[in-house]
């Protein structure tokens, strides 16, 4: 039946009655339409974004987003007090980590080649609400991230002057008197000039990227050259240790992967350019895969370099190239490895401002956020707007604030992301969205050409009914088979979504409960392993159901067809998202506490703003094999 929602949950076309009414809660699980074409035909050529971008740019955008400066600093760290010698095996299990993310970004960024990224394909698949908050806490991330990565180029440009007495006074931090706030000019002047570069439009922005990645890449070649010289000359004294490779244990090695994975966050943002780029299919997933290698491969050999020159425990936890090179008498070595730093440092930010606009962008497309944002410069084709809000926030707040304690924050909605893009990928295989939202105004063309009886516009639930039999019909005719056989055949199908949902359900259920478990250090061990136990069976259970049932067969037509396909579903998916929220869940109380208070704004946001003008507001839920009936008789209706 038709059945409308007087509080703005939408209405529901249904199959013999089989919707009920949306109602309260039921705009949170609004689904939107995966096609970005349709913006076209809602707002005109000015809503859609330059394609301009080519494998090899996607490429030099995955690599600067992904290596910062971590790489210069984080190894010393990790090596000793983690993995030792072992580094390179932690880097190796934290880039097959993030690879299972990736595999699950590729496939969906070619079904659904959208600006949004993971925003985007939550809406698809998990609805309204979910989507809200993944979109929100990407804003955070590319906000906060953006404001951290600037406040850290301006202590490596001091290396350059010699230390901090010698920065010129303009690009020095001060402290403002009787406030006792110390701001960074530097970073966020920085931040102005990229936000201007973001601007002149992708083509140009994804250029100079690659110009600063390159010289990046280059400045870790060097490490990995001359270094391996040096290696081979002295006989490689870091892995000759009584200690031997692991002197923390397999454990340390794993504690290490747990810290590096977060080096290998950024190939995320390829994915929001998806609109942007000219043969989606092809190229995201060749993008987002070569700059994962590229980046695991320069980690794995920097660290190999680094952890054979000197003892792990001789390496500096803040300058550990650089102290390594020292050693062996290469002081001016300090110069190119501080270059390298400052580049991946502004690699980064680019990377980090560059996909926030694109997100504020597709939630004011849907009405989630004003649609201010949706603009694009005709010009420049980009969305000037929002780059430009984007850009004053991050540096008003890298110029005023020191966000390094804020950082943890930046890891939630990342890893709130990543997790939600591998729960799409199931639900995409197993439960895809099987119906499709109409604009309500559809529903007089509905009435007037599809569902009137002698002349006579049919009342709702009548035309619900005329098009239930009046379809079936059609399709007995079509398909030359009993009616029965047929309803036979659909209540199959609905057991079957109906057991697929359930234990997607129960797996998201049993990994949440492994993951608390593992991360409640202060529980009664008792507890801890029972916890481990309920939650592990109900993983092996679900994953085996999975694997049992046949995946659903439109998940060959949904969406942009002829792309890349995920391997290994349901194992892969599941490991991700296993991998993903233990992550999550470890970060700590004081960091959920900040991410708490910024989701619960999000949450007033939403119910004050964006639920009521939300784009399916009153939208008109059909079944798939309907809408395109009903579509084209509003077609000849216009003509």
């Amino acid at each position: 039946m038709i059945v409308k929602d007087e509080n703005g949950g939408g209405v529901r076309v249904g199959v013999g009655g089989r919707w009920s009414s949306s109602s309260g809660f039921g705009s949170l699980i609004r689904r939107k339409q995966v096609d970005s074409v349709q913006f076209k035909a809602h707002g005109g050529s000015h809503h859609q974004l330059a394609r301009k971008l080519s494998a090899v740019d996607l490429v030099a955008i995955g690599v600067g987003s992904t290596i910062g400066a971590g790489v210069y600093i984080l190894i010393g760290t990790v090596a000793r007090e983690h993995a030792g010698p072992a580094l390179v095996i932690s880097l190796l299990i934290a880039g097959i980590a993030a690879a299972l993310s990736a595999f699950c970004y590729a496939e969906l960024a070619c079904r659904c080649p959208s600006a949004g990224s993971a925003y985007h394909y939550a809406y698809i698949c998990l609805g309204e609400g979910v989507a809200w908050l993944v979109g929100w806490g990407l804003i955070l991330e590319y906000t906060i991230g953006g404001s951290a990565v600037a406040r850290g180029i301006t202590p490596n440009l001091a290396l350059f002057f010699g230390g901090w007495d010698n920065l010129p006074f303009f690009l020095a931090r001060q402290t403002l008197p009787g406030l006792g706030v110390v701001v960074d000019p530097c970073a966020a002047a920085l931040i102005v000039i990229v936000t201007l570069l973001l601007c002149l439009g992708i083509k140009e922005s994804s250029l100079a990227q690659s110009i600063v990645t390159t010289i990046n890449v280059c400045a870790m070649l060097f490490v990995i050259i001359v270094g391996g010289y040096l290696g081979f000359q002295s006989g490689w004294v870091g892995y000759e240790l009584p200690s031997g490779y692991f002197p923390y244990g397999v454990n340390g090695v794993f504690a290490g992967s747990a810290i590096v994975f977060f080096s290998y966050i950024g190939f995320d943002a390829v994915s929001s350019t998806a609109e942007e780029v000219k043969n989606p299919q092809r190229d995201l997933p060749l993008g987002i895969s070569i700059a994962l290698c590229l980046c695991c491969i320069l980690y794995m050999l920097v660290a190999a370099v680094i952890v054979g020159l000197v003892p792990y425990y001789r390496l500096d936890p803040d300058t550990p190239i650089s102290s390594a090179f020292s050693s062996y008498g290469m002081k001016w070595a300090v110069y190119v490895i501080t270059t390298g730093a400052v580049t991946a440092l502004c690699s980064s930010l680019m990377g980090s401002l560059l996909p926030q606009p694109r997100t504020f962008m597709a939630m004011a497309r849907d009405g989630l956020l004003p649609s201010f944002f949706s603009d694009i410069n005709k010009h420049t084709q980009v969305p000037l707007k929002s780059t430009i809000v984007t850009g004053v926030l991050a540096a008003t707040l890298a110029f005023f604030m020191d966000v390094s304690q804020l950082a943890g924050m930046v890891s939630v909605g990342t890893l709130l992301a990543f997790t939600t893009v591998a729960v799409s990928v199931l639900i995409i295989r197993y439960v895809p969205p099987n119906e499709i939202p109409i604009p309500s105004s559809l529903q007089t063309s509905i009435d007037q050409h599809s569902c009137v009886d002698d002349g006579d516009r049919a009342s709702p639930i009548d035309t619900a009914s005329y098009c239930d039999n009046h379809l079936h019909d059609k399709s007995e005719a079509l398909l030359g088979q009993p009616l029965i056989i047929k309803e036979s055949k659909e209540q199959k199908e609905k057991s079957r979504r109906k057991l697929a949902a359930w234990t997607i359900a129960l797996l998201c259920l049993g990994i949440l409960i492994v993951a608390c478990a593992a991360s409640a250090n202060r529980c009664p061990s008792i507890l801890r392993f029972t916890s481990c136990g309920v939650g592990g069976i109900l993983i092996l259970c679900s994953i085996i159901v999975l694997a049992c049932i046949e995946q659903d067969d439109t998940r060959h037509s949904f969406g942009h067809t002829g792309g890349f396909v995920c391997p290994f579903v349901p194992f892969l998916p599941a490991a991700c998202i296993l991998i993903n929220t233990y992550l999550l869940i470890d970060l700590g109380v004081d960091t959920w506490l900040r991410v708490s208070l910024w989701l619960l704004i999000g949450v007033f946001i939403y119910i004050f703003y964006g639920r009521s003008h939300s784009s399916l507001l009153n939208a008109i839920y059909v079944p798939a094999a309907y809408a395109h009936e009903i579509l084209g008789l509003q077609e000849e209706h216009l003509a």
